[in-house]
């Protein structure tokens, strides 16, 4: 079996399936999605989310909002790039939405990191312990006094394992209290792209990693279906299925930037020297090419410039290499037997290069102290606001449950039906914090600081 270009490449919407067929802009509905998205609360928040480095001081690193925007521009040359050569490929696809890959990316790109929580990574971790080995525990065998259910199995591995790209697609996609049906009501391809990981929890393995909370997976396996991807075998009551084509391309402009732009930051911090970090952007060029780009630093006095220049030419690199592994491997990808990610198929100066750069990433940048402290914070903080809030929705009848339930939007079905209605509605606020919201909650409740009146 073989995945359909025609088919992969839907504009209709979750929520709006009934309208399609009256939609006549077609060739407009990706970018739509891509300015709903920036317009929305949601990617608004994402300024106030750590990416790597604590949020500013008196210098500006990325946050989660300058990285989705450079991840999302990335992703918008990669998909235009990939369109244009397939189309020489294949010119019987000309007509088709294969054209609008690269708005598809972009809006794509835009939202891969809406599901992260507060803190950067360290959030994602926090949340998975405190069910592991936290005081989260409890709920595995509880009983709710006021739903009089518990949490299956297949729910409790979707809490084990919490996932901020399965965060994604459910904040995209969930029917919240007071929204419309859909969530954001995205195209079928938009919400396909981003699940990098498209199978459940249960199937998450040592990684952790998955596409789609157990609440979410009716509406994914619609999607899938719908688009004609690839079901893969797997255990009764579990989903697996090969990735959407252009999960690939996100995934690549999400890693291009990941890894360059810390690279840029780590120098703005003086974790890197200009000199070392020239030396790592250097290196993902041949010698000749080298001397040409020294020749060109010479002329640049200032060493920031220099290091912006470098930066930009090191990306535009491996897009134009990711581009091009895409487009070789077409039909491994088309049948879902491509293996590993397009980063890992360049060519081997490039691939020695990122490689490079991750290794000092990993010893020099993630592993500093400005970094450990910020997820060291991130535990406590949201450890006890999980523990404060997941007690109060298992016990809503007691006065204080009551008042810090009413502290939750109206939105968050903070008293669903269900245990793990409640809990993931909990996930959801907490999820959805800034990194400043979080912590003032969190001095507000446990007494560190009072509000003012």
């Amino acid at each position: 079996m073989i995945m359909d270009w025609a088919q992969l490449l839907s504009t209709k919407r979750l929520g709006q399936e009934n309208d399609h067929a009256r939609r006549k802009d077609d060739r407009s509905e990706f970018q739509r999605d891509f300015d709903r998205l920036i317009f929305s609360a949601a990617f608004r928040r994402l300024q106030n989310k750590t990416q790597v480095f604590p949020l500013p001081g008196s210098i500006f690193v990325h946050n989660r909002l300058t990285h989705s925007l450079e991840v999302s521009s990335v992703g918008r040359s990669l998909g235009n790039d990939v369109s244009k050569l397939l189309l020489q490929l294949h010119p019987a696809l000309l007509g088709t939405l294969l054209s609008e890959m690269g708005n598809i990316v972009s809006a794509a790109c835009l939202a891969h990191d809406l599901g992260n929580p507060p803190f950067g990574h360290s959030g994602e971790s926090a949340i998975r312990s405190f069910f592991i080995d936290g005081a989260g525990q409890r709920l595995r065998s509880l009983v709710c006094r006021e739903t009089g259910d518990g949490i299956s199995p297949a729910q409790w591995d979707d809490l084990i394992h919490f996932e901020g790209n399965a965060n994604a697609f459910r904040l995209l996609t969930h029917h919240f209290l007071g929204r419309r049906r859909g969530g954001f009501v995205m195209t079928y391809s938009t919400l396909a792209s981003i699940v990098k990981y498209p199978f459940s929890s249960s199937l998450a393995g040592e990684k952790g990693k998955f596409g789609f909370f157990q609440a979410e997976q009716a509406d994914f396996q619609t999607i899938a279906d719908e688009l004609g991807i690839i079901r893969k075998d797997s255990p009764l009551g579990t989903l697996r299925y090969a990735r959407h084509p252009l999960v690939y391309l996100v995934e690549a402009a999400d890693d291009i930037c990941y890894e360059i732009m810390d690279i840029e930051d780590a120098h703005k911090l003086k974790l890197l020297t200009t000199e070392e970090t020239t030396a790592l952007l250097l290196a993902f060029f041949d010698e000749p090419r080298q001397r040409h780009i020294r020749q060109r630093l010479a002329s640049l006095s200032d060493r920031n410039e220099q290091i912006v220049y470098l930066r930009s030419i090191a990306i535009n690199c491996l897009e134009s290499e990711c581009a091009r592994v895409f487009v070789d491997s077409e039909q491994d990808i088309l049948s879902g037997t491509f293996q590993g990610s397009l980063i890992s198929h360049i060519s081997p100066v490039p691939l020695a290069a990122y490689r490079q750069c991750v290794g000092v990433a990993l010893e020099r940048i993630y592993s500093a102290r400005l970094v450990v402290d910020i997820e060291i914070a991130g535990y406590r903080v949201i450890s006890e606001l999980l523990d404060l809030m997941t007690e109060a929705v298992t016990h809503s009848t007691r006065p204080y449950s009551r008042i810090l339930i009413n502290r939750v939007s109206t939105q968050y079905d903070i008293l669903a039906p269900t245990l793990y209605g409640r809990v993931m509605a909990v996930l959801d606020y907490i999820s959805g914090m800034t990194d400043i919201f979080a912590l003032d909650l969190y001095r507000k409740i446990t007494g560190m600081s009072l509000a003012t009146v």
